[in-house]
C-alpha cells in the first residue's frame, strides 16, 4: 500500500485525484482547512499550522515512509494587499512558502525515490499568452513583502496577478531543486480548469463566471479552440497519474503541462530553468520560513 500526503484534495480536480488515489488502495493523508473524516487540520495562511500539520502527519505515520507528496492547494486574489498570519503577502504565502515549508519538514519521511508533485500554472511563462501579468522575478523577500518591490504595478488587479504568476514560477523552481535531492519532483501545470475553488477570493461576478465555465466541455471543443482548457476529470486524473508514478518525467525534465487532456513535458519559462535562481529562492524561502 502506498502512503501519500496531499493538500488541495477536497475540491476541484484535486478531489478527483484524491478519490482515485483512495480507490486505488493508497493510504492518503489529507490536509484541509475544514477537516472531515480522516483529514488533518491545515491552514496554509499560517506557518504554525503547517508545522502542526507536519507533526500530526509524522505521528500518524509512525515511521511509515511517504511514497508521494502532492502539493495541490492554491489561490488567486484580486490584489496583493492580503497578508498571512506571519505578515507575508497571502498568495505567495499559500501557494509557495507554506508548501515549501511542508516539503522541508517532511523530507526526512519520504521514501527512497518518492514522488513530489507541486501544482503550478502555465501563467508562469509569458509564452503561453495566458493574459495574466507575467512574473518579473522570483525574489522571495519582495514577493513576501511586495510593498518593498520597486517595480510593483500600483494597480491592485495587476499586482494580484503578478503575485499569482510569480508564486507559480516559484513552484517550478522548487521542483527543480528537489529533483537534485533524491526524489522525483514534478511541477504540474493542469492548464485552464474552470469550476475549481481557485477563484474563491475573487469578486462575485468572476466567481460566478468561473463556476459556470466549469460545466463539462466536449473534447472536440477543447482540442479545436483552446489546447490549454481541460476538464476537472482530465486534470485530476493526470495529477493522480503523476502521484502514482504512472506518468514519469523524461530524463532531465521536471515540468509537466496538460494540453488537450494529455501530459506533455515542455520547457518551462527561461527563468524557471535557471539553477542559480532556483537555489536562491530555496535559500531565501528557508529564512522566511524560519529554517536554519
Amino acid at each position: 500500500m502506498s502512503t501519500m500526503v496531499m493538500t488541495g484534495g477536497t475540491s476541484g480536480f484535486g478531489a478527483t485525484a484524491a478519490g482515485r488515489l483512495i480507490r486505488g488502495g493508497a493510504r492518503l493523508i489529507l490536509g484541509a482547512r475544514r477537516p472531515d473524516g480522516d483529514s488533518i487540520p491545515l491552514d496554509l495562511t499560517g506557518l504554525a499550522s503547517v508545522r502542526a500539520f507536519a507533526t500530526s502527519v509524522r505521528e500518524r505515520l509512525g515511521g511509515t515512509p511517504v511514497d508521494a507528496l502532492v502539493l495541490n492547494a492554491g489561490l488567486i486574489r484580486p490584489d496583493a494587499g492580503g497578508r498571512s498570519a506571519d505578515g507575508f503577502e497571502t498568495t505567495f504565502a499559500v501557494n509557495h512558502l507554506a508548501h515549501y515549508l511542508l516539503v522541508r519538514l517532511l523530507l526526512p519521511t519520504l521514501a527512497d525515490g518518492a514522488i513530489v508533485v507541486l501544482t503550478t500554472s502555465g501563467t508562469h511563462d509569458p509564452a503561453t499568452g495566458a493574459g495574466l501579468t507575467p512574473p518579473r522575478h522570483a525574489d522571495a523577500d519582495l514577493l513576501a513583502h511586495p510593498d518593498r518591490d520597486p517595480g510593483r504595478d500600483p494597480r491592485p488587479r495587476k499586482a494580484g496577478e503578478h503575485a499569482y504568476t510569480a508564486s507559480k514560477l516559484c513552484a517550478v523552481l522548487t521542483a527543480r531543486v528537489l529533483s537534485g535531492r533524491g526524489v522525483t519532483a514534478v511541477a504540474y501545470d493542469p492548464g485552464q480548469v474552470f469550476g475549481t475553488g481557485l477563484a474563491k477570493d475573487l469578486a462575485f461576478p468572476l466567481r460566478v463566471a468561473w463556476s459556470v465555465l466549469g460545466t463539462p466541455v466536449p473534447r472536440w471543443v477543447v482540442s479545436r479552440f483552446n489546447p490549454h482548457l481541460n476538464s476537472r476529470a482530465a486534470a485530476g486524473n493526470a495529477l493522480a497519474d503523476l502521484a502514482l508514478g504512472l506518468a514519469r518525467p523524461p530524463a532531465g525534465r521536471s515540468y509537466a503541462a496538460l494540453r488537450r487532456g494529455r501530459l506533455t513535458w515542455p520547457d518551462p519559462s527561461e527563468p524557471a530553468r535557471d539553477g542559480r535562481l532556483a537555489q536562491a529562492l530555496w535559500d531565501d524561502s528557508a529564512k522566511l520560513a524560519g529554517l536554519a
